[in-house]
């Protein structure tokens, strides 16, 4: 069984189920290596300085944002850290909407949440009620250490988190002048209409997707295994134990109880309390760390360079 990305707690209102975020996706790209013809020696990618043609270690490279053309400004570790979000392990729903006021073009990538030890019935409980109403929950989730933002949406047995792209990273389509005007305007007849219309409806099915394969990867596998002849071998990984997190929602708590308050108090989720002191203690950590950011700006500098990027 594949193993779980983290284990942590999915909440809305004041219930939190455990949950164990899974991948849900498998890539099936072949991947190439390349190598020297002359011995098939794989070839290496350096890291070189552009100006003196010498390798770089990676002790002496820093992280820089290029703001203008040849001027860049120097990122320190702690500049990259703050702006990660301190909220890990949690699937946190702000609202829900409905599934269909979402545009497929903001999905991007799924996940399989699937619940922890104990922790069926808090599970059972979203999964089912968003089936009936008809919604997906809009969260945020942070993966390793980016903070993302996510639709839960009800698909068979399971809960799936799916990223979904901020609305600054779509392109809108009216940049590329498409048709917008009335159907009448490009001289399309009522009859060619209806026309079209069969051939839709006579060449309508199921969606079968497993009748849908890669024919250039099954073509390229056939390739590489004619060049081998030889199998594969495979390796099954144990999973580790599963650690349920404090003060989670399992099968045994009052489930009614805890909906009653948060409807009553209109509350997010405990975790939200916290919050002031959160903020309390960064705001205590910026005032310490003043001297040394000052310090920091000044070694990061903007220096402009004529010379040629790698």
């Amino acid at each position: 069984m594949a193993r779980p990305i983290w284990t942590g707690t999915l909440t809305f209102g004041l219930l939190n189920v455990p949950i164990r975020l899974m991948t849900g996706e498998r890539r099936t790209d072949i991947h190439f290596r390349m190598l020297d013809q002359r011995n098939n020696t794989p070839v290496r990618y350096e890291r070189v300085n552009a100006e003196t043609g010498e390798e770089v270690p990676w002790k002496d490279i820093v992280k820089a944002f290029e703001y203008q053309k040849g001027n860049y400004v120097v990122l320190e570790e702690e500049d990259i850290r703050s702006a990660a979000s301190e909220v890990h392990e949690t699937v946190e729903i702000d609202s829900f909407v409905d599934a269909a006021e979402i545009a497929p073009a903001y999905f991007e990538k799924p996940y399989v949440l699937a619940p922890a030890k104990k922790a069926e019935k808090g599970y059972v409980l979203l999964r089912e009620t968003l089936k009936k109403t008809g919604k997906v929950g809009i969260a945020r989730v942070v993966i390793r250490t980016r903070e993302y933002l996510a639709a839960v949406i009800p698909s068979g047995d399971a809960l799936l988190l799916n990223i979904l792209r901020y609305q600054a990273e779509l392109v809108d389509a009216e940049e590329y002048g498409l048709p917008g005007k009335a159907v009448a305007d490009y001289r399309i007849t009522p009859k060619e209409i209806e026309m079209a219309t069969d051939l839709v409806k006579s060449m309508a099915g199921d969606w079968k997707p497993e009748a849908y394969r890669d024919d250039f990867r099954d073509k390229l596998r056939k390739a590489i295994e004619k060049r081998l002849k030889t199998k594969g071998v495979t390796t099954a990984v144990d999973d580790d134990d599963e650690h349920v997190p404090e003060h989670a929602t399992t099968n045994v708590v009052d489930f009614m109880e805890l909906l009653k308050k948060s409807i009553g108090a209109k509350k997010r989720t405990p975790a939200a309390k916290a919050a002031p002191a959160k903020k309390a203690a960064a705001k205590k950590a910026t005032t310490k760390k003043s001297p040394a950011k000052k310090t920091a700006a000044k070694k990061a500098a903007v220096k402009k360079t004529t010379r040629k990027r790698a």
